[in-house]
């Protein structure tokens, strides 16, 4: 892909194994690191990262790593492209900041909300930009709520979210994901939000067929707005596919019936497509793939490929139009909202998409040879699952393929497994024991197959030192 072609490698890519041991002991002295045990970091040492090229890293001692997660689900377009890094030196020499605050607006702001309206589907023409995806689900939580008031039912503020989602790791955004763990610290959630069951067929499905499991998840949401009263309920909000809960991908009966339950009962419906937005599911977005029509979309990573931070909050007409007529001042909003080197890199990404026809090429191409070859894995004898949407999968890690068992410790195996698949130069997450990637839209078949080969390397290794039979398979 034409990403590797330019990619640009510093000089000083390739630090000695001493200065790799220098940099850790400073990381672990000052640096905080987000999601991460701080006392086990700083006596393991973290992996220096110094370069990019394409969809490899390369670390402070000059290994090459394929990187199955796309960064933090990001970097769409792959590492070392100029056309972006060009765009932001240009936008920063010209005009490095200004503030969309005090009826004052700027042009690469103007050009990326019209930019988005004209990708998005025709009702969703109006955006608030923010700095995340965290950013964006707190503006969900203020903007639903607002437009209630705004149209005269300002009992609607519940926001029914699910069981194992992840909407970001602010107060508002962590309160709307689903994460027991996350919960448990710092005295979530916050009043007014409500989760229901997911839609996890393998691990939650039993015998049930995944249509009727579908359905019968659907119906929650349902359930719980009757029990609520939809008198008391602003909206629904979900992934499309939850990406940080391990890659859940809902049966197709699914998303159907929460569409038609959302309209029966005024419900506003709101599709996070922080993960699944621009082209990981070979279509502009998520509810796309899905065939489901949402009434506001929050975006962000592949925004701008993650080359500089933004995210945004797209808002249907149904709720901008009263807002704008009706709403007065809304009094929310972030000192980047709209930053005007965060739109110049999330237009040249954009541009990349559409030029390289990146969607057409992961819909057409790319997802259906990687579903293939990751379907393979399912055969492994630790794998109790292999799937795959887009390039989104997931293999679920089992001692007993028959039962979908469980480990005695959950989570153990998946970070035994994620370390092995460091080790053999792939990025491969775990989340609890499952092992999941999303590797950059510009992988190439050849890389496909070097990444299934490392990941059965990484199987193999994790059976053999658990000490499951059959490994090799």
């Amino acid at each position: 892909m034409k990403a590797a072609k330019e990619a640009a490698m510093p000089s000083d890519s390739n630090p000695s194994a001493s200065d790799t041991r220098e940099l850790q002991r400073r990381d672990a002295r000052h640096h905080l690191h987000p999601f991460t045990d701080a006392a086990a970091l700083a006596a393991k040492g973290a992996r220096v990262i110094v370069a990019g090229e394409g969809v490899w890293l390369i670390d402070s001692e000059g290994k090459r790593i394929l990187d199955g997660m796309s960064g933090l689900w990001c970097v769409n377009v792959g590492y070392g492209r100029r056309r972006i890094v060009e765009a932001v030196a240009e936008q920063m020499a010209q005009l490095p900041y200004y503030n969309t605050f005090f009826q004052t607006s700027h042009p690469p702001a103007i050009a990326l909300a019209a930019k988005l309206a004209e990708i998005a589907p025709s009702h969703l023409g109006h955006v608030f930009f923010v700095g995340s995806g965290s950013e964006a689900a707190d503006t969900v939580v203020r903007l639903v709520r607002h437009y209630w008031a705004t149209v005269g039912e300002p009992s609607k503020r519940i926001i029914i979210a699910r069981k194992n989602a992840y909407h970001g790791s602010t107060m508002a955004g962590a309160s709307l994901g689903g994460m027991a763990h996350m919960h448990a610290q710092g005295g979530l959630p916050i009043p007014g939000i409500v989760h229901i069951e997911q839609p996890y067929w393998y691990g939650e499905g039993g015998e049930m067929d995944p249509a009727a499991f579908g359905l019968a998840r659907a119906r929650a949401l349902e359930a719980a707005i009757e029990r609520l009263g939809p008198e008391n309920v602003a909206a629904f909000m979900a992934e499309p596919v939850q990406g940080a809960g391990g890659v859940i991908i809902p049966p197709e009966s699914y998303w159907p019936e929460i569409e038609r339950i959302c309209r029966d009962h005024d419900v506003l419906l709101v599709s996070d497509e922080v993960i699944t937005g621009f082209g990981r599911l070979g279509a502009w977005f998520g509810f796309e793939h899905f065939g489901f029509t949402p009434d506001i979309v929050t975006v962000a990573k592949g925004l701008t490929s993650g080359y500089v931070p933004m995210g945004a909050v797209l808002v249907g007409d149904r709720v901008a139009e009263p807002i704008i007529a009706e709403g007065g001042e809304f009094a929310h909003g972030f000192t980047y909202s709209g930053h005007p080197v965060a739109a110049a890199a999330a237009l040249a990404n954009l541009a990349i998409i559409e030029d390289e026809g990146l969607i057409s090429r992961v819909r057409d191409e790319v997802a259906p040879y990687i579903a293939a070859r990751w379907s393979e894995l399912g055969e492994h004898p630790l794998v109790g699952e292999a799937r795959m949407v887009g390039l989104m999968g997931a293999l679920e890690l089992t001692p007993d393929k028959a039962r979908r068992a469980g480990f005695p410790e959950p989570g153990k195996v998946g970070f035994l497994c994620r370390d092995l698949s460091f080790e053999n130069g792939l990025v491969m997450r775990s989340v609890g024991d499952k092992m999941i990637i999303a590797p950059p839209l510009v992988i190439s078949r050849e890389e496909i197959d070097a990444l299934i080969t490392r990941a059965r390397l990484t199987l193999d290794q994790t059976a053999r030192e658990i000490g499951l039979g059959g490994a090799g398979a």
